[in-house]
Parts: C-alpha cells; sequence; structure tokens
C-alpha cells in the first residue's frame, strides 16, 4: 500500500440535528470515496484519511468545525456544508488558512471564493429553468407561484431572483406569494391553508420549495392532509430528493415534482456504477443516492484528478489544476469545472413515484454553464459573468 504521511480528507458535515436528515449521506458518500481511493493505490502513493466532525446544524460550530479540521487535523482538503448558512459560516475561515472546500449542494448564487469549488446548481442551473417549466405547457401553465422557504439565506437571494424572473415573463407581484418558517418548522397548516386559498382565485397555481431538512416531512404530510394534489397544486421542490423521501409516506407526494441535475433513476453507465458502488460500500438495499451525494463524488473525483496533475495536495497548485477537470458524471453528462469554481451541469426534473424514486419528466439537452452572478440581481449588471 501507499507509503508516507497519509492524505487527509476533512468531512464537514451535520450528524445530528435538523440538517441530518440529509447530511448524513454526503458524510457516508465520502468515506465510501475515501475507500475507493485508497483500493486504487490511494493518491501519489500515499493512503487517503477521512477525519469527520459533527458541526450539529449548529451555524456557528460549523466555523469553529472548519478551524479545527485545518489547523488541528491540518486536513488537505474539505467535503463539507449543506446550508447556505453554514458555507456562509466557513467561508471566512477557508480564505484566511488558505483551505480548500467543496461544496455539494444547489445554492442561491451570488459568491465566488478562490477557496470553495461549487459541485451544485447555481440558480440558472436548478431554480429559474424548474419554474420556466411549470409555466410551460408541459409543466401546467401555472400562472400564480407561491415562494414556501426556511427562513436563511438560500431561500430568501433564490426567491428574489425568482420574482425578478417571474415579472419579467409578465406575472404581477399579486400573483407570487412568499412565505418564510424556521429550521425544523413542524406546524404547517396555517400556510398550507394559505396556499389553497391564494389558488383558489382562479389562476393556476404552483408551489415553489426552498424549504430545508426535516420540516419537508410535515410540510408534505400537511399537503396530503388537506386534499393537495399535484394535478391541483404541483410543488418543485429544490432540497428534497430521494434521500428525504425515502422516511416518509410517498403517496400523497405522486406527481409532485423536484429540480435537480442528477436522479438516481437516471440511465447511464456511470450511474450504475455509482449506485453498485455505493450499495457494495453502504450494504443495505434501502440506502438511495440523490444529487448532492453525485456532486460529493463528482468534486472527490475531480480533486482527485488535479491533486495527480499538480503532484501535491498543496491547496495553491491543486486549484490551478482544478480548471478544466472533466468527470463522466453519474448524471449521463461529462461535467466540467470552470474557472468561476462552478461546474457546467444538465438540469432535470423529476416526479414523484409512489416508491419514492423520480420519473425524469423533462431535461436539458446538455450542461448548463453556471451563472453564480444572477443577472435578475441588479447590483450584478456591472459584473463581468463566467
Amino acid at each position: 500500500m501507499a507509503q508516507g504521511a497519509p492524505i487527509k480528507v476533512g468531512v464537514l458535515h451535520s450528524l445530528s440535528g435538523t440538517m441530518a436528515i440529509s447530511e448524513t449521506a454526503l458524510r457516508d458518500t465520502v468515506l465510501m470515496m475515501v475507500e475507493w481511493i485508497n483500493g486504487r493505490g490511494g493518491l501519489l502513493g500515499r493512503r487517503v484519511e477521512a477525519v469527520v466532525v459533527d458541526p450539529a446544524s449548529n451555524w456557528p460550530l460549523f466555523a469553529e468545525k472548519a478551524r479545527e479540521l485545518l489547523q488541528v487535523h491540518k486536513v488537505d482538503v474539505t467535503f463539507g456544508c449543506w446550508t447556505s448558512v453554514s458555507r456562509k459560516s466557513v467561508l471566512p475561515v477557508f480564505e484566511e488558512l488558505n483551505g480548500m472546500l467543496f461544496y455539494p449542494v444547489q445554492y442561491e448564487g451570488e459568491e465566488q471564493s478562490r477557496n470553495i469549488f461549487y459541485t451544485g446548481a447555481a440558480p440558472n442551473q436548478q431554480a429559474i429553468p424548474a419554474v420556466e417549466y411549470l409555466m410551460s405547457a408541459d409543466g401546467g401553465e401555472a400562472k400564480r407561484i407561491a415562494l414556501l422557504g426556511t427562513d436563511y439565506v438560500y431561500p430568501r437571494t433564490t426567491n428574489r431572483i425568482l420574482r425578478a424572473f417571474l415579472i419579467s415573463k409578465g406575472i404581477p407581484e399579486a400573483d407570487i406569494m412568499e412565505e418564510y418558517t424556521p429550521f425544523g418548522h413542524s406546524d404547517w397548516q396555517g400556510i398550507v391553508a394559505r396556499v389553497k386559498r391564494f389558488a383558489g382565485e382562479g389562476k393556476k397555481t404552483a408551489i415553489v420549495s426552498t424549504i430545508n431538512g426535516d420540516a419537508n416531512v410535515p410540510f408534505y404530510r400537511e399537503l396530503g392532509n388537506q386534499g393537495i394534489k399535484a394535478e391541483d397544486i404541483p410543488s418543485v421542490a429544490f432540497s428534497v430528493g430521494e434521500e428525504e423521501l425515502a422516511g416518509i409516506d410517498t403517496r400523497p407526494l405522486v406527481g409532485h415534482l423536484a429540480a435537480w441535475n442528477y436522479f438516481m433513476s437516471v440511465q447511464s453507465p456511470a450511474n450504475t456504477e455509482f449506485k453498485n458502488l455505493w450499495q457494495a460500500y453502504i450494504k443495505n438495499p434501502r440506502r438511495v443516492t440523490n444529487d448532492p451525494m453525485e456532486a460529493t463524488l463528482v468534486g472527490f473525483k475531480m480533486w482527485a484528478q488535479a491533486v495527480a496533475k499538480a503532484g501535491s495536495t498543496a491547496v495553491d497548485p491543486v486549484r490551478e489544476a482544478m480548471y478544466g477537470q472533466k468527470v463522466d458524471a453519474p448524471c449521463g453528462y461529462t461535467l466540467e469545472m470552470h474557472r468561476n469554481h462552478h461546474l457546467s451541469k444538465p438540469v432535470m426534473i423529476g416526479e414523484v413515484q409512489a416508491d419514492g424514486q423520480f420519473n425524469i419528466v423533462w431535461k436539458t439537452p446538455g450542461p448548463i454553464v453556471a451563472e453564480n452572478w444572477s443577472p435578475f440581481i441588479p447590483e450584478n449588471a456591472s459584473r463581468r459573468r463566467g
């Protein structure tokens, strides 16, 4: 096996608290990839070792744990964060200490750091195509949109972009509803009733959900309780995938939608390989794959390729080697890392099935380059994007 000191990979995901429902699988994915790379002889002739910490869905604790990974454990790279508030908590730490973070979840954009590689979607790679789909003939020609989100930066910024987009498409302010709830929110009766009233005023209505974490379980349960079916008021989610659906009764959700860049149901050789690798590692047929897991795998493979190209794990040469890295991804496309630290990604809309999987009802012909500075935010007019 490999010689010399191990290469250390930090894992910065919540294993307890409101976000554990989503983030635990990402820890498992990094551990799987560490096992995978060691099975191939490690990197640079050295063994790769994971250092796992639990920031416990506590946003200030993320910064402390990031500092611990970089200064105490001296990790060479970190894979972590789900919420934007956790990413923004750690960003100054990674910049101060010149660490490298791979962030694997869709987000609101409006950010670029030389110390972060964003392997999830920017708004033009998820949120905007999803709303365009809802407004199209295929998506039900929605004329009213209810924007429901958890109260933090990702939903609020994404919905600011979506509101401007909707207005640019001729949707009046009166036909846009916007509501926010805290992390872990459980009493959805009043909000779902308001959505029902909003939809009952004569215009085709759809829900756009940026609800995060375990609050999704009672939200979907309440949609079912109030008899809201997908054919009446479809909802498209940006933070609900196979992992979140695994713990709930999906029968009331059949036909509701999610927008991602990957679904477990994708038919591709790379996805078959991913699912087989996951099952061989996790040894539980009920454990699913999902989009942020795919983004984690893609980021890990690109980082490993960049380390091999640079001949070093040092952040500065690896950063330079990351630009232009390509991976044949489970989504069925070859993804490329651009100099804006974002991936090109395809967009897919999936419909919830009774078994908790998604039937892909629409997708882009190929990967879309990320616009991390949205043209729907007026302050970005003077920025050079790309």
